[in-house]
């Protein structure tokens, strides 16, 4: 397993297994907690598993936790995802920006992201498996959500005519969703 820097969002990195592949199919190895130390990370941080399951053109995000924020480790176990992260850290010096990757169950890579940054993923099979490892327990009273289609970040999604949660649909304007966030 290798680790490699996200150039677009500091603190963020991609970690990519190596399969071993025959014709049984493939084993590999997703979570090392020595390849996640070498870069800085605490591999006994993470408090929390969780996953969930996406149907082809499902959306969901964006989404971040107010306070201390949450990191988090996202892989795509089965089927494929559009993955964004926007760094919403006012000191990082990526400050704004975006980074897009496909995720996916055949490379089984996964992308570290840092506390701070806005998540969403859209599903592009016909069912995608996301798996989360967070660095804090879960409350729903810090979530903060912002629009999918804000146009101050004019993400590319691939597939028209999202399917999402209410929740997900009347999310607010970035600029709204920051001064939640400082709350």
């Amino acid at each position: 397993m290798k680790a490699t820097e996200v150039p677009a969002i500091a603190g963020a990195y991609l970690f990519e297994p190596t399969p071993y592949a025959d014709e049984r199919g493939f084993f590999c190895r997703t979570f090392d907690a020595d390849v996640v130390r070498s870069v800085g990370l605490d591999p006994d941080a993470f408090v929390q598993d969780s996953l969930s399951r996406s149907v082809r053109g499902v959306l969901r995000g964006l989404h971040l936790r107010s306070g201390a924020g949450e990191a988090k480790l996202v892989r795509c176990s089965y089927g494929k995802i559009f993955d964004v992260v926007v760094d919403l850290r006012p000191d990082s010096p990526t400050y704004r920006n975006r980074a897009f990757f496909e995720l996916s169950g055949e490379t089984q890579v996964t992308l570290y992201i840092p506390a701070g940054c806005a998540h969403g993923f859209q599903a592009l099979t016909e069912t995608a498996d996301i798996s989360y490892r967070i660095d804090r327990p879960h409350d729903p009273a810090e979530d903060v959500t912002i629009a999918f289609d804000d146009p101050e970040l004019g993400i590319p999604w691939p597939l028209p005519a999202p399917l999402m949660s209410w929740r997900d649909q009347e999310a607010p304007r970035l600029a709204e969703a920051l001064k939640q966030k400082e709350s």
